[in-house]
Order: C-alpha cells, then sequence, then structure tokens
C-alpha cells in the first residue's frame, strides 16, 4: 500500500512540473542596424527556484547550454551573464554547483557579414527546486539589418584574413621566443609583480595590468576631503561610545565621587578647575597614548589586515559574548586587583599633577570592564581605515567624551545636584550594552564564515537572530525578562516603554529581510544578500568575475571599461556603499551594461594554486598563499592603497580613467564618476 502512495505522488509531482515551467525567457535583439548588434536573453526564474549555469561543474545538475546557428552574421565571443553565479555544496552530488536565482541575463555580441541575418538558438539546462528538476528546451530565432559599410568592411576583412594566416604561423614562434625573454625581465626587475612561474603563456599587455598607475591616478584628482571625512567618522563614532561608556556603573559613579574629592581638596575654586581639567586631560593623553601604542605595534597596514583576519574575527567574536555574558550578570569581569592597587599606591606616595595623572589611570583600569568592549570595537573599526593615526583619533574622542563631564562639573559644581542618582538604571543600561554586544558579535563570525565559506551564517540566519535578539531586548525592557543583578521591576517607566518600542519596531523592521528585502540601515553588519537562499529582491549588482585577470580578458573581448571594486567580508563600509548607493536603479544599470565589474575580497581565504613570491615597495619580500593576499597586494602595488572600499575605473590596458572612488553614500557623485570613466574610455577608442 505504501508503494502505491509513493507512486501515485510521485506521478502527481511529475504532471505537476509539467504543467509548469519554472524559467520564463524573453528575447530581444539590441541595437539593430548597428555595427555591433547583440542578443539578449532573459531568464526569469519562479522562487524556489534555481537556474544551473553554463560552467556548472561534471557531476552535478545539467549546466545551462546555448547552441547558435547564425545566418549573414558571425558570434562574437559566448554568451556573458549580467550578474555573478551563486555557489553552493550539494551534499548529494558532493560538488560545487553554479546557479542562478531571481532573473539573469544573457548578452550575446554579433558581427553581421551581410545586409540581412538571422541567428536561431536552442537552449538546454535545467531548473531545480528542493522537490526535483525540470528540463530547459527553449528555441527561438532572431533577425536583423546591418548597415552597409558594415558588410562591406566584413568582405574585406574575409579577403584579408586568407592573407594573413600564412604571417599568424610565422609570427608565433616569434611571439614565444617574445614571451620568454619577457620572463627573464620580469624575475629580474625589482617593482612587483607576478613570478616567472605565473607569466607562462601571458603577453606583454597582460603583464602590464599590474604596473603601478599611483602617478596617473593623481593626474585625476587628490581628494583629502574623503580622508578628512573617515578621520571625523572615526572621531564621532569614539565620541559616541565615549557617551555611552559614561552611563555605565563602572563610570557613572566615579563622577561625583571624583569632583567632589577636588573640590574639597582645594578651597580655591580655580584651582579645583585647574585639577579637573588636569584630571581630564590626563584621561585624553592615556588613551590616545593607547591608540598610537597599537598603530606603533601593528602598522596601519597590519592593522587593516587584522581587521579583515578570519581568526581575528572569531576571537573578537568570542571576546564579544564573554563581554555580553559578563554585562547581563553572568559573572563579573575585572582586571587584575594588583595593578589598580599598584595606581592607587602610585597616588599616595606622588603628589601635584603626576599623582591626577595616576588616578585618572586608575580611573581607566577600573571602568575596563565595561569600557573594555566599546575601546576593542572602535579599534577595529579604526584599524580597518587603514590610516596611520585613525585609533589615536578614535581614542581622542572616546576620551574627549569621557573627561568632559569631570571639568564641566568642577567649572559648576551645582550641577552635580542635578545629577541622576546610581541606580537599578544603570545596570539596564549595562544589560542592554549585553544585547547589542550581543548582536555586533554576530557581525565578527559573519566575516569569518563568509572568508572561510562555511555558510553557517547565511543572511537570513543573521537577520533571523538580530530580530530575535532586539524582540527579547524590547521585552527585557518591559520587564518581562529579569537577570541575576536586576532589580525587580514594579512598574514599567515611559523612558523604559519607549525604548522597549524603538526595540520592537527594530525587530518588526528586520522581518521582511527574511525574504530579500535590502535592509539598508543594517547592511554594514549583515551578509551580503547574494548569501541568501530564498530572495524576491532583484535590484542588486553582481560583479561578473571575480578574477582580475579573468576580468581583463571578458573586458578585451566586450570591449568595455572595467570596474576593479576591492572590498572585503568584513568591510562594514563596502556593504554600506552597496545598499546606498549601487541599488540605485541607474546607477545598477549603468554597470550593468556598460563595464566589466570585477569584485576582489582581499580577505579572502581560498588558498592560490601555489604561492607567490613578491616583492614589496619597500623591498619586503612576501609569499601570497591566498587569493586575498593577491588581491590585496594588487591594490598596494598598482594603485598605492590599502583601505576598502576602493573603486577604480580602468582601460583594457590597465590604465586609470577616473579618479578612485572610495567610502562615501553618494549617488550623484557616483554617477559621475562612472560617466566620467565611460567618456574617457571613449576617447581613448
Amino acid at each position: 500500500m505504501k508503494k502505491v502512495l509513493l507512486t501515485f505522488t510521485l506521478l502527481i509531482y511529475s504532471l505537476a512540473m509539467l504543467a509548469q515551467d519554472p524559467v520564463s525567457w524573453s528575447f530581444r535583439l539590441v541595437d539593430d542596424n548597428t555595427d555591433h548588434p547583440s542578443l539578449e536573453i532573459k531568464a526569469s526564474i519562479e522562487p524556489g527556484f534555481h537556474l544551473f549555469s553554463t560552467d556548472n561543474p561534471p557531476g552535478g545538475s545539467l549546466p545551462l547550454s546555448f547552441a547558435f546557428e547564425p545566418s549573414g552574421c558571425i558570434l562574437d565571443g559566448s554568451p556573458v551573464a549580467n550578474k555573478k553565479y551563486t555557489k553552493q555544496f550539494n551534499d548529494i552530488f558532493e560538488v560545487d554547483e553554479h546557479f542562478y536565482t531571481g532573473s539573469v541575463v544573457f548578452n550575446q555580441k554579433l558581427k553581421p557579414t551581410d545586409k540581412k541575418f538571422s541567428v536561431k538558438v536552442d537552449i538546454k539546462g535545467q531548473a531545480c527546486d528542493d522537490r526535483g528538476c525540470h528540463q530547459i528546451l527553449v528555441s527561438h530565432s532572431f533577425s536583423g539589418t546591418a548597415p552597409a559599410k558594415v558588410v562591406a568592411d566584413a568582405k574585406t576583412a574575409e579577403k584579408s584574413k586568407d592573407d594573413n594566416t600564412a604571417k599568424e604561423e610565422n609570427a608565433d614562434d616569434v611571439k614565444a621566443d617574445a614571451i620568454a625573454q619577457m620572463t627573464d625581465s620580469l624575475q629580474s626587475a625589482e617593482k612587483p609583480l607576478l613570478p616567472a612561474a605565473d607569466m607562462s603563456g601571458i603577453s606583454a599587455t597582460d603583464a602590464s595590468w599590474w604596473d603601478n598607475v599611483e602617478a596617473e591616478l593623481k593626474v585625476f584628482s587628490d581628494n583629502p576631503e574623503q580622508q578628512s571625512r573617515s578621520l571625523l567618522y572615526i572621531f564621532l563614532a569614539g565620541f559616541i561610545g565615549g557617551l555611552i561608556a559614561l552611563v555605565t556603573p563602572c563610570v557613572w559613579p566615579m563622577i561625583p565621587m571624583t569632583v567632589s574629592f577636588f573640590l574639597k581638596q582645594n578651597k580655591s575654586r580655580r584651582k579645583s578647575i585647574m585639577t579637573a581639567s588636569v584630571y581630564g586631560l590626563s584621561i585624553i593623553v592615556i588613551y590616545v597614548g593607547l591608540g598610537l601604542i597599537v598603530t606603533a605595534i601593528f602598522g596601519a597596514s597590519a592593522l587593516n589586515e587584522l581587521a579583515t583576519s578570519a581568526l581575528f574575527n572569531i576571537i573578537f567574536f568570542l571576546l564579544l559574548v564573554v563581554f555580553a555574558i559578563s554585562f547581563m550578570g553572568g559573572f563579573e569581569l575585572t582586571l587584575p586587583s594588583s595593578w589598580t592597587n599598584k595606581m592607587d599606591s602610585k597616588v599616595d606616595t606622588t603628589t601635584g599633577y603626576l599623582s591626577i595623572f595616576f588616578m585618572a589611570f586608575t580611573l581607566v583600569l577600573v571602568s575596563f570592564s565595561c569600557t573594555g568592549p566599546i575601546i576593542g570595537t572602535l579599534l577595529v573599526e579604526a584599524a580597518a581605515t587603514s590610516n596611520f593615526i585613525s585609533p589615536a583619533i578614535g581614542m581622542f574622542g572616546f576620551a574627549l567624551a569621557l573627561a568632559l563631564p569631570f571639568s564641566i562639573f568642577a567649572m559648576f559644581p551645582t550641577m552635580l545636584k542635578s545629577m541622576p542618582k546610581s541606580g537599578g538604571w544603570m545596570n539596564t543600561v549595562k544589560v542592554v550594552l549585553g544585547f547589542l554586544e550581543l548582536a555586533l558579535a554576530l557581525k565578527f563570525l559573519s566575516v569569518a564564515d563568509l572568508a572561510y565559506g562555511w555558510r553557517i551564517l547565511d543572511r537570513e540566519v543573521f537577520v533571523s537572530l538580530w530580530i530575535v535578539i532586539f524582540a527579547l531586548l524590547g521585552v527585557y525592557l518591559l520587564g518581562k525578562i529579569t537577570f541575576p543583578h536586576d532589580d525587580k521591576v514594579e512598574k514599567t517607566g515611559v523612558t523604559r516603554f519607549m525604548l522597549a518600542c524603538v526595540s520592537f519596531a527594530f525587530a518588526v523592521y528586520m522581518l521582511p529581510g527574511l525574504w530579500g528585502a535590502p535592509l539598508k540601515s543594517i547592511s554594514a553588519f549583515a551578509p551580503p544578500i547574494s548569501t541568501q537562499d530564498f530572495s524576491l529582491y532583484e535590484g542588486d549588482v553582481h560583479a561578473q568575475v571575480d578574477d582580475f585577470e579573468e576580468g581583463m580578458k571578458l573586458a578585451q573581448r566586450l570591449g568595455k571599461p572595467v570596474l576593479v571594486d576591492f572590498s572585503g567580508y568584513g568591510c562594514v563600509n563596502c556593504r554600506k556603499m552597496e545598499a546606498a548607493v549601487w541599488t540605485d536603479p541607474q546607477v545598477k544599470a549603468t554597470i550593468d551594461n556598460d563595464f566589466v565589474l570585477i569584485t576582489l575580497m582581499v580577505d579572502e581565504k581560498k588558498d592560490l594554486p601555489e604561492p607567490i613570491k613578491v616583492t614589496e615597495k619597500d623591498g619586503t619580500e612576501r609569499t601570497l598563499r591566498t587569493y586575498g593576499d593577491k588581491w590585496s597586494f594588487l591594490q598596494r602595488s598598482k594603485f598605492g592603497a590599502n583601505a576598502q572600499p576602493f573603486h577604480v575605473i580602468i582601460d583594457n590596458k590597465g590604465k586609470p580613467l577616473a579618479p578612485a572612488f572610495v567610502y562615501k553614500e553618494d549617488v550623484p557623485g557616483y554617477l559621475n564618476f562612472l560617466k566620467q570613466g565611460i567618456d574617457n574610455y571613449n576617447e581613448k577608442k
């Protein structure tokens, strides 16, 4: 009986599969009656289905194939997709499968040879969902006309083709000798290039793709405004972090105690203000010194690499989880008491301003359990800018916010009376910070997950966890959840109620993200939408290739400029730009139609086929072992940059066509950047 039911179920499913077509196709001849017509083939894929790409690996599902029968024209290259496929491991076939979801457009360029031309295309492939697969068998015919001049040029080219064949055969031997000589010269060159092992079979044009072009970039424009914006962002982030640290139980109670001590110790108000000011300046000096020490130890470049390192992000994820548990009352996290005791003894044995400095140092140590996570997160954010002074600027903003109250209350001591008293509300602040640290920890785990390709924290999983965290935060603020060191909430105050509403509203806002909504406000933290298995959103931009050399070859074949996007899985600002700028319809259309987009992840952990030895500008020899190492070296050696996002437009010889565009959520500015690149490319042609 079970076999009969199973057979009947399979029969019903097979009939249902035959009745529906999971992929609908549309066809269009673009630029008819011109010298460069092309076929546009669009596949619209039903939700839940995926269409396998033309290069789906053997052993997996049937790859997509196009069979063209041209008449009166010839094919110019192969069909090119307007977005990158999704790569996912199939447990059944035990291979990585390449497929598209949503919609994808294939473009096939043509070269007319007669006044009237036509093309018939047969498409075969396979579209599958969780229940089974559907075979794709589609045919369509195109017809068009070509200008008379194009036909005449085609016939002339055909005639000269036979004459050139013999010359090309003789030139092959000469070319081989030239390549060998070029390889020898590259090995002895002082500037950083790929090794001889990677030069075999590569033409001189290909080698020039790696040439340094910093001087050419500077010709277009220097952009000091961008650097100042980046530093301003780090300063503001530090200042906000300092304000948050102020209202924690480790710092807030210290303000009235310390200011009262200064007022009692000094009978002169002027002396009290001076003492409090020195105390505040000492706090600033200590934290700025910490930022400078971090940079001096690691260096700006190493800090950036550290910030995008998967291992570092895993460690930081674990640290933030530990801090979150501590904030929620799981345990008390403090520095060794011997450190604070030693600082206290220094205060007693010294006099004058040195004694005040040691008092400030004691505050820094005592407040570590509350300020540690904020400082650590700030340093990671500063490190990602690759600016030598960013950590110091961030620490200056943090320390300034922390030090201001001590000086202000010393100047206006009557304000101390209106200062909110310490109490249960401060513990609430600490628990809220614990929830926020837990949410932020997932961002760092996501970076490692993307870099290593584990796929355990895809976008829908990440968004689901954030929805749960912020919903529980709302429940906590309403007093429905209590932690070990919480006071019982007898009634909900207006402030707690309003904050709970904000937390619930944020959780509800993220719900559409489970179906692919962009969620621009959290795009800096969430994994890219390409990691989502089910998405109804089609407005994102996909790179055509993720390899520099392959992208340059594709651009040569298509006759398009190249938009190189240096990005990273752990790059917050990269996700912000993708969500705020690339989703603009005009920007998306311009990138898809007029450029070959190459996205290079500088923190990609996939191993190179074999290690590559290179020489940095300072003469240091390095071994590149991963693709991320290779792309990071390319950015440094060719463009003299080390921060992401870094967008640069280059021609088919690797020369820049416009100034580099770094982080800036400016759609009109980005459109001008793209237009300048296109105009300069066409002018060179």
